[in-house]
C-alpha cells in the first residue's frame, strides 16, 4: 500500500488540499472527510476538502461534510486555497478531467501541466481502472477493491495494525464509502476481508443500521412521488436485449420539485425485474447542455466498456457513467446503438 512513501509525503507538506469528483458520491464523500480528519489529528498542515461541485442532500450528516469547500460557484473564494496547495490528494478518482474546472485549476499547478517539479507533490488514492499516468507522485489504486473506502482503510490499518487508530466519526465515514459503493453489499462485496474490515469499523461503536437508514430512508413525498412515476411512465424495457432505459428531462425535474440527490439510486431499481442484466438512467444536465448516463449491471456484463465505447465515461464492470453532448433525442439513439453492439453478451 506504499505507506512510508504516503507518510513521507504528508510530513512534508504545509498546505494540502483533498480532492474528489464531480458529482460526489458516498465514496467520495466518505474517504476525503475520513482522511482529512485522520491527516488533521497528526499534523501540522492546513487540510482542505474540495469538492468540484455540490452533493447530494442525504451525504451532509457525513461526519466533516460540514467543512468541504464547492469549488463551483465558489470559485474566488476557494481558488486562492488550491493554489497555495503544495499537496494535493485525489480520492476516488484517477484523472483529473473528473474534477471539471477544479481540475483546470489544479494541473498547471502539477508538473504534468508545466507547474515547477516538486513544487506541488500529489497522492492519488483510487479503486477505478486506468489512472491518468503521470500526474501523480504516489498512486495507490487498487480496481479489484470494492470503493476507495476500503482502500484508504487498508492504508491506515498498514500505519497503525491491527485497528488503523480511528475515531468513531472516522469509521462512520469510511463505512458509509463501502456501503454506498457496493449498493448496501449487493455487489462488488463478495471477498471475505471485506467483512473481516466491517468487523473492524464496528469496533469503533458506529451504528451501520442508522448509517443505512440515513442514506436510504430519507425520501420526501415528492421523491417517493416522482420514484413511482419514473417506474410507471418512464420506465422502457427492452426484453429482447434484456436491458431497461429511464430518462429524466430538467422540465421532469421541476414538475416533481426534485432536489439534489433524488435521483441517486433510481438506475438500481429495474434490476429487480427478472431477467434484467442491464440498467441505463439517462438524464439531462442541471448545469449544462449535456446528458448524463448512468449503467447498472449484473453478473459478468461489462458496464464500464459500454460506457467507455459509447459515453466518453467509464467506471466498474457493474456500475459505470459517463455523458454525452448533445439532444436526449441523439442520446437514445447512442443508447440504441450502444445495446445492439453489447447484444450477444446481453443474450448469453
Amino acid at each position: 500500500m506504499s505507506a512510508p512513501s504516503f507518510l513521507s509525503l504528508l510530513s512534508s507538506a504545509q498546505h494540502i488540499i483533498i480532492t474528489c469528483h464531480r458529482g460526489p458520491d458516498g465514496d467520495a464523500i466518505g474517504s476525503t472527510t475520513a482522511l482529512a480528519s485522520w491527516i488533521r489529528r497528526r499534523y501540522p498542515a492546513s487540510v482542505h476538502v474540495i469538492a468540484p461541485n455540490i452533493f447530494p442532500d442525504f451525504l451532509k450528516w457525513v461526519p466533516g461534510a460540514e467543512d468541504i469547500l464547492i469549488y463551483d460557484k465558489h470559485e474566488a473564494e476557494v481558488r486562492p486555497i488550491v493554489e497555495q496547495a503544495d499537496l494535493v490528494i485525489m480520492c476516488d478518482h484517477g484523472e483529473l478531467r473528473r474534477m471539471w474546472t477544479l481540475g483546470d485549476v489544479i494541473r498547471p499547478l502539477l508538473p504534468v501541466g508545466g507547474g515547477q517539479p516538486g513544487a506541488v507533490r500529489c497522492i492519488m488514492i483510487d479503486h477505478h481502472l486506468d489512472p491518468e499516468p503521470d500526474i501523480a507522485d504516489l498512486v495507490i489504486s487498487h480496481p479489484e477493491l470494492s470503493s476507495t473506502c476500503e482502500v484508504l482503510l487498508r492504508l491506515l490499518l498498514e500505519i497503525d495494525p491491527p485497528r488503523g487508530s480511528l475515531t468513531h466519526n472516522e469509521a462512520v465515514s469510511l463505512y458509509t464509502g463501502m456501503m454506498t459503493d457496493t449498493g448496501a453489499f449487493t455487489y462488488a462485496s463478495n471477498r471475505p476481508e471485506i467483512y473481516q474490515l466491517i468487523s473492524i469499523l464496528l469496533s469503533y461503536g458506529i451504528d451501520k443500521d442508522k448509517i443505512y437508514r440515513n442514506i436510504f430512508f430519507t425520501y420526501s413525498q415528492n421523491r417517493m412521488k416522482f420514484m413511482g412515476y419514473m417506474l410507471y411512465v418512464k420506465l422502457n424495457v427492452w426484453k429482447k436485449a434484456h436491458t431497461t432505459i429511464m430518462t429524466l428531462t430538467n422540465a421532469e425535474r421541476r414538475r416533481f420539485g426534485i432536489l439534489n440527490g433524488d435521483t441517486e439510486g433510481l438506475v438500481n431499481m429495474p434490476l429487480q425485474i427478472l431477467g434484467t442484466k442491464l440498467s441505463i438512467f439517462l438524464r439531462e444536465d442541471t448545469e449544462n447542455p449535456c446528458i448524463r448516463f448512468s449503467l447498472r449491471s449484473v453478473d459478468d456484463f461489462p458496464c464500464n466498456e459500454m460506457a467507455a465505447e459509447f459515453f466518453n465515461g467509464g467506471g466498474h464492470k457493474n456500475a459505470a457513467g459517463g455523458e454525452f453532448w448533445g439532444s436526449m433525442d441523439d442520446a437514445l439513439e447512442l443508447t440504441k446503438r450502444a445495446v445492439q453492439k453489447y447484444l450477444p453478451l446481453l443474450k448469453e
